[in-house]
């Protein structure tokens, strides 16, 4: 009995010396629960490992599609004013050979989603956790095969009256008018040849190289100033797009960037004491409330993003009668043509409240 107390007791001191021993962030942290990793296992695999069942009709997804994704995509996936087209350059023939005929002849001013889809699961998984740009994963399963099966109706792949689901989703995976183009680039995964690369490793002191970069000029200021439209945090980026292109170059023969004079927030025309007497700021925290409900995404403070930049909105309107008026209906029911093609989507979500605080803060001067 002895001999047991104590072979017993070593063996505990044993155990408490190896766990005093253990490195301090070996107990650091917990196991995810069930539904952690269930929220974020999502992913949807080539052979659709992981789909979610449901299903979604061509005619659900057109309602779906015009309310929160034409304002990007357009109604028919062809718009490029924000995004590259979705639909078109795919005809009756690819989708009998499986191969896009225009990928590989050209002829198509530009290439367009449908023309790279090899995988259907790629799209459904894409728009499953991204989309609507404004709202990523806002969609419900039920909506996701509606959107693609409207997608997939546009590219004239199933008819108008078709219901997309998890039971028929491999067979529409056929009919696919580039399901064969996946093409195996070797070089990528074949180790046992010379590599590509020839990096020297460096840890300090490491020589830079001076890498620039600049748009031509027909896309420079498409989408507003660039300078203007950086993050509120992180690395200042973007050069003055309002100015001509660079013209200087590098001693190797490459296109050098012009310094840019920086845009202070003076350089924007304020709205004056006299326009903003009639409303006063707000009280809500009206930059949080916008960034909340994604109006950042598309509305920059000092410049366009895809929509007009909250400060030229405030300064298109500051001389019109009842403009806190027309902005809540403005915001409340969207609209299109006033700032271009592009339609703005209703924000019904919005509380009348927050769409007034909103709509003064514009007229004070959206500062």
């Amino acid at each position: 009995m002895l001999k047991k107390i104590a072979l017993t007791g070593f063996l505990m001191m044993l155990a408490t010396t190896a766990f005093s021993q253990d490195k301090p962030w070996s107990h650091i942290g917990r196991k995810a629960t069930p539904a952690e990793v269930k929220a974020w296992d999502i992913d949807v695999r080539g052979d659709f490992k992981g789909l979610p069942k449901g299903r979604g009709s061509v005619a659900q997804g057109e309602q779906i599609w015009e309310a929160k994704c034409a304002s990007c995509h357009g109604s028919f996936g062809e718009l490029n004013e924000v995004f590259p087209p979705l639909v078109g350059g795919t005809t009756e023939e690819d989708i009998k050979n499986g191969i896009v005929a225009a990928n590989a002849k050209g002829g198509v001013a530009q290439k367009t989603t449908m023309m790279k889809l090899a995988k259907l699961s790629t799209m459904w998984d894409y728009i499953n956790r991204a989309m609507p740009w404004t709202a990523p994963k806002s969609l419900q399963t039920d909506e996701v095969y509606a959107v693609v099966a409207y997608i997939l109706n546009l590219s004239a792949v199933v008819p108008s009256d078709f219901t997309l689901s998890d039971a028929n989703i491999r067979e529409v995976q056929q009919k696919l008018p580039n399901r064969n183009g996946l093409v195996r680039f070797e070089g990528l995964w074949d180790t046992k040849g010379k590599p590509d690369v020839h990096n020297i490793a460096c840890m300090k002191d490491c020589k830079v190289e001076d890498v620039s970069s600049s748009l031509p000029d027909f896309a420079r200021n498409a989408h507003g100033n660039i300078q203007e439209q950086n993050r509120e945090v992180g690395g200042v980026r973007g050069t003055n797009t309002s100015l001509p292109a660079p013209t200087a170059l590098h001693t190797n023969g490459t296109a050098k960037p012009i310094s840019a004079p920086q845009v202070s927030a003076s350089a924007v025309t304020p709205v004056s004491k006299e326009n903003t007497s009639r409303a006063e700021a707000p009280a809500v925290d009206v930059k949080s409330l916008l960034a909340k409900n994604s109006c950042t995404a598309c509305h920059g403070m000092k410049g366009k993003i895809v929509g007009p930049g909250f400060n030229e909105i405030s300064l298109k309107y500051k001389a019109k009668a009842d403009v806190e008026v027309y902005l809540f209906g403005k915001i409340k029911a969207g609209g299109s043509g006033t700032w271009g093609a592009i339609p703005m989507p209703p924000q019904a979500q919005l509380k009348d409240a927050d769409v007034r605080a909103i709509a003064a803060w514009l007229v004070a001067g959206a500062k």
